[in-house]
């Protein structure tokens, strides 16, 4: 019975999920990728709600008992890990294991991670602290942690077999170094990385400067790159994947699940960003320049810098970039790879453009009298919105390639997108939503 159901669906609704850019292979919605069990839900929850309300303004500063203080980081959809000082030491507790992450509503994955979500917790220090981290591992194998772009001891790179014996699982390892110099880094395995990475294991790790006056900004944001394969109907990434990934993030949040990065006209911004995807991502920010002023390898002079709207950040790097909040509006930001801004589609898909089928239906219901197909694809993949304005079905745990509602109508993205909503009348201390942005009368292209 199950194939004969096999048969049906792929003779009949071929085409249907063609023209929803869903991929054509089933095989892995019959079988497990990774020992997760792709055809029941998650077993397991968040241990940490999300708050998206939670906001820090930029007159908040962290303050330590050495006295130092800093401007803190705002994670798309995320937090930074809390600390102790243990005897002059800022001691964080990491924990590596399973957990579920939703990437948008109606859509969440079996992900690993750390600390209850994927990507990790962002980790905040100061330039010139001694740091501690006590990483136990609760994953089903070993792991180990490198500090991405740190300059440290080599015994504290955590690369395993080289610099260390790897985590084992029940495990508990301890790191400590000094943070020899501020700036923009990251930290994920080195230890099986095919599996652990391509399951989300990886968060970003931010060095402040040890005077708080260098380098300062208004508002300050953080989030990685990753891809992901996960089948329709199914929850689990494919480990196995090099290049046909069908989700591209910001953070393991697709569009419109993202958060906004909300400033006031005035602010300095800076934006980091890294690329732990297998390709390139051009990050393109619409009615704003900006100058790159960090890499993963340090600060970038003033005397080096020029003004860009896209930036292509390769694989392992990071790079952050600054601007001056000028313009009122809404403002797109995304990787200007097409591809990367859509839900999950297929590399296999038939090319359906031009392609005549308003008799499909008839000849389908020939066959099934109940069959209800609405032809698709013939005009431009804008036609999938029409399907997922009208309720009709995906499979489970799928979202639509194309989704997001603005005040216009639809916002054909996701994957790689979010927003910058810059206002003038944002009030002082309140960086929350201020929802979508009123144009003055006169100012919104219009119809002849």
């Amino acid at each position: 019975m199950q194939h004969k159901n096999r048969r049906e669906f792929l003779g009949l609704g071929a085409a249907l999920l063609a023209s929803a850019g869903l991929t054509s292979s089933l095989s892995a919605q019959e079988h497990d990728h990774s020992g997760h069990g792709e055809g029941s839900s998650p077993k397991r929850q968040l241990t940490r709600v999300e708050d998206p309300k939670r906001v820090l303004s930029p007159a908040t500063l962290i303050t330590s008992k050495e006295g130092k203080n800093y401007n803190p980081v705002v994670t798309l959809n995320g937090w930074s890990l809390p600390y102790e000082m243990k005897e002059g030491v800022k001691e964080f507790r990491i924990v590596a294991e399973p957990v579920v992450r939703e990437f948008a509503p109606g859509m969440v994955v079996n992900c690993w991670g750390y600390n209850g979500t994927s990507p990790g917790p962002t980790i905040e220090a100061v330039e010139g602290d001694l740091v501690r981290f006590i990483v136990t591992n609760k994953l089903p194998e070993h792991t180990a942690v490198h500090w991405h772009g740190l300059t440290l001891p080599n015994g504290m790179d955590g690369v395993g077999g080289l610099t260390q014996r790897a985590i084992a699982p029940g495990e508990t390892y301890v790191y400590e170094f000094r943070l020899q110099k501020s700036g923009t880094f990251m930290y994920h395995p080195h230890a099986d990385e095919m599996v652990q990475m391509a399951l989300g294991m990886m968060g970003m790790f931010i060095v402040h400067p040890k005077n708080p006056a260098q380098h300062k900004v208004d508002r300050d944001f953080c989030f990685l790159l990753a891809s992901y394969d996960v089948a329709p109907g199914t929850y689990t990434p494919n480990p196995s994947t090099m290049t046909e990934f069908n989700l591209w993030s910001f953070n393991s949040r697709v569009f419109p699940g993202i958060d906004s990065m909300n400033v006031r006209v005035g602010d300095r911004v800076r934006i980091r960003v890294g690329n732990l995807t297998m390709t390139n991502h051009p990050i393109h920010m619409h009615g704003h320049p900006f100058e790159v002023t960090c890499t993963d390898g340090g600060w970038v002079p003033k005397g080096a810098r020029w003004p860009e709207v896209t930036i292509d950040i390769g694989v392992g790097q990071v790079r952050a970039f600054e601007f001056i909040a000028t313009e009122e509006g809404d403002w797109s930001l995304h990787c200007h790879k097409s591809h990367h801004t859509m839900g999950p589609m297929g590399h296999t898909v038939p090319n359906m453009i031009g392609v005549k089928q308003d008799d499909l239906t008839e000849k389908i219901s020939d066959l099934m009298p109940d069959y209800m197909y609405m032809p698709m694809g013939k005009n431009g993949m804008a036609e999938m919105q029409d399907m997922a304005d009208m309720g009709m079905a995906l499979p489970k745990n799928t979202l639509p390639m194309m989704s997001g509602q603005g005040p216009f109508g639809p916002i054909e993205m996701g994957g790689m997108f979010t927003l910058v909503k810059v206002r003038k009348n944002q009030p002082k201390g309140d960086y929350s939503d201020p929802g979508w942005y009123n144009h003055p009368q006169g100012s919104v292209a219009r119809k002849l």
